[in-house]
């Protein structure tokens, strides 16, 4: 009897045993889980949207530095190369270098107007020597006449004593010669008139010939660009967003770089779809510089674009929005890439948890949550987000620890729905 009443103890002894090892280890590998898995406590407070893009400066004035296309286009060139740039970032004074544009195609324009002009000079000339020696002509014949009548009224006058027949043919003859000499006078002044006329043609298009000459070569010096006033030299950007540079060609849009005023800038960005609805003029800017980090510099939003456009080698539309650069700082550059901040509202008392915390099942967004010594899965309804966190309208209150990480083990962990709670 002893014997079995021992091994009886000996079997409630090792059932024990089993049972402190199981719970042993479970509290073992719940603390370990624990320490692994990482919990963030529920605050209330000020929850700030914040929609941050990067973008870049530009001045918000600038001189720009123009090809001479209207006058291009005159002789139907509509694009030009540019065959060499000053390197961008260079300060240079009024009159400087700033860009050469190609010459070739206006070179054989120049070529083609300067046989044009020889040609016309050479008709000028011809027209000239022509005119003086049919002039001269002209002339002598006139003298001849001339002295014609004068012969023929000596005659007439030696007649008198002649017979009446012999009298009157000497009159006739007189009058021929008076007639005739009247008739090539007159002939003479249109003749020279008719030679004013034409070396007045030739030589307007003469002289029409060597304005555009001259035209073209006032225009060939317009194709070495340079700087309208002081200032540095800023690349300009095509509508590609590429920058115009040696071998880019200007067209429709003459300008070839900007001469900024580094007084007064601003900062470009732009902004998805899904988040420009938050976007609105006025609203505060904190600027960030990539080439000077942790400096920070204020801003305010300036205009924000109406009509979405697509970015290169991008589906996504976006909305440009312009920036006012508060800040007074003169290390600022154009084309210096930012980080813009833009404020677009502030919640006040607002529960808020990181958006790590939130999970989505269909429609429904939950968290796990510790619930005494259990977790669960609590249903929750969320409002507005920022690039962190998001507040939480329903499902949460002050103190509720949730998991940044997911529980190492989520089976037969329950789904808490927002309606239980309402009960």
């Amino acid at each position: 009897m002893f014997f079995l009443n021992m091994k009886i103890n000996k079997r409630y002894l090792l059932i024990a045993f089993a049972l402190i090892s199981v719970i042993v280890f479970y509290y073992f590998y719940s603390a370990k889980a624990s320490k692994t898995a990482i919990t963030y406590v529920v605050k209330k407070g000020n929850f700030e949207v914040v929609v941050t893009n990067s973008g870049e400066l530009r001045a918000k004035n600038y001189t720009e530095v123009m090809a001479p296309t209207s006058e291009l286009r005159t002789l139907g060139i509509w694009q030009i190369k540019i065959t060499n740039l000053i390197t961008e970032g260079t300060s240079v004074k009024e009159g400087d270098f700033v860009a050469e544009l190609d010459k070739t195609e206006i070179m054989t324009k120049v070529n083609e107007e300067q046989l044009n002009v020889n040609k016309k000079q050479s008709e000028f000339t011809q027209t000239q020597l022509d005119t003086t020696l049919s002039m001269r002509d002209a002339r002598d014949e006139l003298l001849n006449l001339k002295y014609a009548v004068e012969e023929k009224k000596l005659i007439k006058e030696q007649s008198i004593y002649e017979p009446p027949a012999v009298l009157r043919q000497a009159e006739i003859d007189f009058e021929k010669a008076v007639r005739n000499y009247e008739q090539k006078q007159e002939n003479y002044k249109t003749k020279k008139q008719q030679s004013i006329t034409k070396m007045q043609i030739v030589g307007s298009d003469l002289e029409k010939a060597k304005a555009k000459l001259d035209a073209l070569m006032k225009i060939i010096e317009k194709l070495t660009v340079k700087a309208p006033k002081s200032g540095m030299v800023i690349y300009v950007k095509e509508w590609d967003g590429r920058k115009k540079i040696v071998g880019s060609t200007v067209g429709w849009d003459p300008t070839v770089a900007n001469l900024p005023d580094l007084s007064t800038m601003e900062s470009v960005t732009y902004v998805s779809e899904v988040d420009i609805q938050k976007v609105k003029t006025g609203q505060k800017v904190e600027i960030g510089l990539d080439a000077q980090p942790g400096k920070k510099i204020q801003g305010l939003v300036k205009s924000v674009a109406s009509i979405g456009e697509q970015k290169a080698n991008s589906e996504a539309k976006v909305f440009e929005v312009v920036v006012d650069v508060l800040t007074v700082d003169t290390t600022l550059r154009p084309s210096m890439t930012t980080a813009n901040s833009i404020m677009a509202s502030t919640i006040s008392n607002a529960i808020s948890v990181p958006l790590e915390a939130i999970h989505n099942n269909g429609n429904i967004s939950f968290v796990y949550k510790k619930s005494g010594l259990k977790t669960v899965k609590q249903e929750i309804k969320t409002g507005v987000f920022n690039e962190t966190s998001a507040v939480i309208n329903e499902g949460l209150n002050i103190d509720d620890e949730v998991f940044i990480s997911i529980p190492s083990d989520t089976s037969g962990i329950t789904l808490v729905n927002l309606q239980s709670l309402k009960k």
